[in-house]
């Protein structure tokens, strides 16, 4: 477009304010965390019943886990009253022994010997041994299918709910107005559409599961634990105040450069989407060593904060670990005593023993998770800011609007602007009548994209209205409107895709004989005929095979085959050499019959032949006539007229 748009960015989506260790404005903590951790959940909602299924599975894999180390701890039992028990004199009571050993002042051996379940003379029972190894042996296998099928179910579940959420933006992008993107970087849109969604997949696929199996672990294992020893218990849970300090105080600070890498993500992608489509101005002007500068600023700001938030989170499990550490010594050195003083059995504290350290490793493993679930709550919102973004305004269809346009087009007191504080457009009030050419010239900024932006309704209006074929466009569906309408911009982009694909793309239900017949109408059969492939020449990435002439006759014939009523030329031809200008001429010139045409221009020679030229200046037409009648009255088109032709042979006097 040949106007620059305002690219000031909505307050918020401004998370930096004032300075920070780097040198740039530091990152807001997550605006609205325990919300967006609430609608994260709540995008399993539509799969509730798989949902529930995968807690199941994952209660009964912890039960089962819960259960073996005091299966385990049986079998610890039978070896070690075996071993007792081959060692003690066969026939004789255990009473007795016990009362000999506190005869002869072995008072801790007769304890032990008083809380073991030791039969005289009987060695190890291989048999009950065997039965019991078994049966730890099925817990744990059943345990691990219980996790595999759960594993296998949640994966399922969530590639239904990413693929939904994608579906949703791009739903929602298809919905958001032109002012949306003007005030945003491509590359930090692009970067919440790719990047934070596959995010957020990566912390419900991972995330999700692990915080739900190492929970109900913990409350497993806590009641476990009591149950064999309180006391012993009471010691474990030493742990947990520990680690919530420790995730607490680590997990805050870590959010916060969490949030700050996200964000820095977008920007450094906005630059490398800035450098690649810029690509050939920027070795125009010899500026890739200051692309590349800017570059490896926001590149050292991206590696700062991811660096410092990985480094942050990444500290919080071994800090568990080493609180787990003390706690299994404590429990070990207790634990021994209790069994040396008869009050637990040795299959009883190497039951605890397993506990404990089953009991840290999900403290750990959620304290562990806190990066990726704060990563992942803050690509979270980062997409819900996009999703609820504000959209176009509510549109109305006329059942009765006739399938093609006449063309009448009439401005009533329109009202623009881009800023409530400046206003551009103010109550202008022009017509166009059927069939007729409407040329609009001007200096940049003074409104003339921004007149047909708004015939578009790619803007809304602040006042008045604007009528085609007396019906206000705002009573039309914005499909419905553009329908009526063909446009070819400056910028003449095509799709990757046959050239035969981009001419058909003005309409997809046209014939391969109406897509030559549009190429031939607009002066783009001649150069495809010598192309190899013909029609069927794919175009390659920003079409560099294709010269800018070549470009701009094709985006002519796509608007040639959608056969609008009414047509918009914004700088069709200032890209374009004056050779290859005059094939262009001619192909709008066959494109422009029999349609209300409006054409930007720049070039005062390109309109000559316009039925009603626009002066504008300031947003405001200040002149309108035909050339001759402009020349004539030597107002500001007069001027401008001057200023493109001074010195040239033709008389304009």
């Amino acid at each position: 477009m040949s106007e620059t748009q305002p690219t000031a960015v909505d307050d918020e989506f401004i998370d930096f304010a004032g300075t920070n260790e780097f040198g740039e404005a530091p990152p807001k903590k997550i605006k609205h965390f325990w919300p967006s951790v609430k609608r994260l959940v709540g995008l399993l909602a539509p799969e509730k019943a798989k949902f529930s299924l995968v807690v199941l599975l994952v209660i009964g894999s912890v039960i089962l886990t819960v259960i073996a180390p005091r299966i385990l701890g049986d079998a610890m039992d039978v070896i070690f009253t075996g071993i007792l028990g081959a060692n003690l004199p066969a026939g004789v009571p255990i009473e007795e022994i016990i009362a000999a050993a506190r005869t002869a002042g072995q008072t801790e051996f007769a304890d032990m010997l008083a809380g073991a379940n030791v039969i005289p003379g009987q060695g190890i029972d291989f048999g009950e041994l065997g039965r019991l190894i078994l049966i730890v042996i099925a817990l744990y296998a059943g345990a691990s299918f219980l996790m595999w099928w759960q594993g296998w179910l949640l994966n399922r579940l969530v590639m239904r709910v990413i693929y939904k959420l994608r579906q949703d933006i791009e739903d929602k992008i298809n919905r958001l107005p032109l002012r949306y993107f003007d005030s945003r970087q491509r590359g930090d849109i692009l970067s919440r559409v790719t990047n934070d969604v596959d995010n957020v997949q990566n912390a419900l696929q991972q995330a999700f599961s692990q915080l739900v199996q190492s929970l109900l672990t913990v409350i497993g294992i806590g009641a476990m634990m009591f149950i064999v020893s309180w006391q012993l218990a009471l010691i474990a849970l030493i742990a947990l105040p520990a680690s919530a300090i420790i995730a607490a105080v680590v997990g805050v600070r870590a959010q916060k450069l969490f949030v700050a890498q996200w964000k820095t993500t977008g920007e450094v992608n906005g630059h490398i989407e800035e450098t690649l489509t810029g690509r050939e101005l920027v070795r125009v002007f010899d500026r890739d060593e200051d692309m590349a500068e800017i570059f490896d600023e926001r590149n050292e700001r991206l590696y700062e904060a991811a660096y410092k938030a990985q480094f942050l989170s990444g500290t919080i499990m071994p800090s568990m670990q080493f609180v787990s550490y003390l706690t299994y010594v404590l429990i070990a050195v207790a634990g021994a005593l209790r069994v040396t003083s008869g009050n637990l059995t040795l299959g009883d504290v190497t039951a605890f023993i397993q506990y404990s350290r089953e009991f840290s490793q999900p403290i750990g493993e959620m304290a562990g998770l806190a990066n990726m679930v704060q990563s992942g709550v803050a690509s979270a919102e980062r997409t819900f800011e996009l999703l609820d973004a504000e959209e176009e305004e509510p549109e109305t269809d006329i059942a009765d609007f006739p399938e093609r346009a006449n063309g009448h087009v009439e401005f009533d007191g329109v009202q623009f602007s881009y800023d409530p504080e400046h206003p551009l457009i103010e109550d202008l009030s022009l017509k166009a009548s059927p069939g007729q050419t409407v040329a609009i010239v001007g200096p940049t900024g003074a409104g003339k994209t921004t007149l047909v932006n708004l015939v578009m309704r790619f803007y809304e209006l602040q006042g008045g209205r604007i009528l085609l074929d007396d019906v206000d466009i705002t009573h039309l569906g914005r499909g419905e409107l553009r329908s009526h309408i063909g446009m070819v911009l400056q910028d003449a982009f095509l799709f990757e895709g046959t050239i035969r694909e981009n001419i058909r793309y003005g309409r997809l239900d046209a014939t391969d004989d109406e897509v030559v017949a549009a190429a031939e109408a607009t002066m783009v059969d001649r150069f495809v005929r010598q192309l190899p492939e013909g029609y069927d020449t794919v175009i390659e990435e920003n079409a560099s095979s294709l010269s800018a002439g070549e470009r701009q006759l094709l985006t002519i014939a796509r608007a040639f085959i959608a056969n609008p009523s009414l047509l918009i030329l914004d700088e069709a031809t200032s890209s374009v050499d004056t050779r290859t200008e005059v094939l262009v001429q001619q192909a709008m010139q066959r494109l422009r019959v029999d349609r209300t045409s409006f054409v930007i221009a720049h070039r005062l020679s390109t309109i000559r032949d316009a039925d009603l030229i626009l002066m504008m200046e300031d947003g405001q037409i200040v002149e309108q006539g035909s050339h001759e009648d402009l020349l004539a009255a030597k107002g500001p088109y007069y001027d401008l007229y001057q200023s493109q032709f001074a010195g040239a042979s033709e008389d304009v006097e």
